[in-house]
Formats: C-alpha cells, structure tokens, sequence
C-alpha cells in the first residue's frame, strides 16, 4: 500500500510539472469549461419559448433547471475527457525516450496507469468542480433525497472515471494512433453521452453507442441524484451497471498492459516512435 501511494504521489508531481505548472492552465481547467457552457446554454435557451416544450422536455421550459442540466453535463465531460487528455499526454512517454525507464521499473503496470489517471483527474478538474457546486448552491435547484446521495454523486462519478482513464492508459501507452482515439472521443462523447441534451431526443443507433460510455451512466445518475431527488434505491439499476463497466474496464486495462509489455519484450519496439 505504501508502494502504490508513492506511485502516486510521483505520478501527481510529474504531471503538476509538466502539465499545470503554468497559470495560463488555469484557461483550461475553468474558463474552457465555462465558455462551452455558456456556448450550450445559450443555444438552448431559446428552446423554452417553442411550443409544447414542456410536455416533450420539461426541464428545458425552466432556465435555472436547463442550467444545472447543462452544468451536470460539462463537469461530467470535464471529468472523462480530462483523461482523455491524460492518456494522449502519457503517449509522449515513448516519444521522450522515459517509456522503457517506466517498464524497467518495479513498480506495477496497473498502479501506474491508475495513478497517472487519478493525478490527471484531480487537478483538471477541482476547479470547475468547485465553481458547479457554488453555482449550484446560487441556483438553489439541487434536491436530494438524504444528504448521503453526495457521496453517491461523487463515487458514481470518480470511480467510472478512474476505470475510464486506466483503460485509455493501458491502450494508448502501446499505441502510435493516439490523436485518432483523441480525436474521436472528443465531440462524439459529449454528443453520444448527453452531455447538452437528453439521451431520448437522441436516434436509437446513438443511444445504443452512447450507452457503452461510462460517461452516459454517470451523468443519469447525477442528475438523478441531484435535479430528480431519486434515491439509491431508485438508481440501484443505474449504479450495479456502472459498477460492472468499471470492473470490465479494469480487468481490459490488465489484460492490455500485460499482452502490451509481452508483445514489446518480443518485437523490442516500446522504445521506438
């Protein structure tokens, strides 16, 4: 257990470093997130004036309530595409020659990988985390069923997002094709998701691609918990499948990384880019 916390520990400061050493990084961790925010909102606030809107989607007939739907969407997105990020940043491993260090090194795969995905996630995401719960707090729209269902909010949000970024890791650190899975989950997650719109006003093909997204799962339960009042009971659907995709996604992040430092240890190419 020391071990791993001495992993991560280090992984945190590398990235702190290398990454959010400078203040301009304060641009990406609130005012990006901010801007895209307003940019959805106000292209969907006109929406409360059509007709019927109320029957088809009530909540976007009330702005503060369209709002904090909006706001629940990109601190999600904030928290997963955080770790896309992360995973394309640990692709420069093998570009700065350090990837052959990392696996000559004791320390294990899984841990690093983690770590890595963890450090990415907490100092990308503290500040626009702090400015949602303020501004939820201003709006007065969050409604809880007991006071437990924050810590409920926080583990259907942190653990999925954890599995997410070990798997992404474990794939990217092998692969030479990075920027196309950046790419690639970068507007297609947020649409996929329901990130800036509900998952029914969506065709059924892109709910079923959306749906094998932690990021979908996650934000119905945030949602659920915060804007709808539902308890645990009435999410316990939503929080098993949840559990079962960051399980998947763990156990695929092994078996990635083991058949990954296989096939480098035969071929001798982790070095080369």
């Amino acid at each position: 257990m020391r071990h791993a916390v001495r992993i991560f520990r280090a992984e945190a400061l590398k990235q702190h470093r290398r990454v959010f050493g400078s203040k301009l990084v304060i641009f990406s961790m609130l005012v990006w997130p901010l801007l895209t925010l307003a940019q959805s909102y106000y292209t969907l606030r006109p929406l409360a004036a059509a007709p019927g809107i109320a029957e088809r989607w009530p909540l976007a007939a009330d702005p503060e309530r369209l709002l904090a739907f909006l706001a629940t969407g990109t601190l999600g997105f904030t928290f997963f595409f955080s770790l896309v990020q992360s995973a394309w940043h640990f692709t420069f491993e093998r570009q700065t020659g350090t990837l052959e260090l990392l696996f000559l090194s004791p320390a294990s795969r899984l841990v690093v990988v983690v770590a890595n995905g963890f450090g990415a996630l907490v100092q990308n995401t503290w500040l626009f985390a702090c400015f949602a719960v303020a501004g939820f707090t201003l709006l007065d729209v969050v409604r809880v069923a007991h006071p437990g269902m924050y810590a409920v909010v926080f583990l259907a949000m942190l653990v999925p997002a954890v599995a997410w970024g070990a798997l992404l890791n474990s794939l990217l650190i092998f692969s030479r094709d990075a920027a196309f899975l950046y790419t690639l989950l970068d507007d297609p997650m947020w649409f996929a998701a329901g990130v800036r719109l509900p998952t029914f006003a969506l065709p059924g093909w892109l709910r079923a691609a959306g749906s094998v997204l932690p990021l979908t799962g996650s934000l119905v339960v945030v949602r659920g918990a915060l804007l709808d009042g539902r308890g645990a009971g009435e999410l316990a659907g939503e929080l098993a499948a949840l559990a079962l995709l960051s399980a998947v996604m763990l156990l695929t992040a092994m078996m990635a990384l083991r058949l990954g430092e296989a096939r480098a240890q035969r071929t001798g190419r982790l070095g080369f880019f």
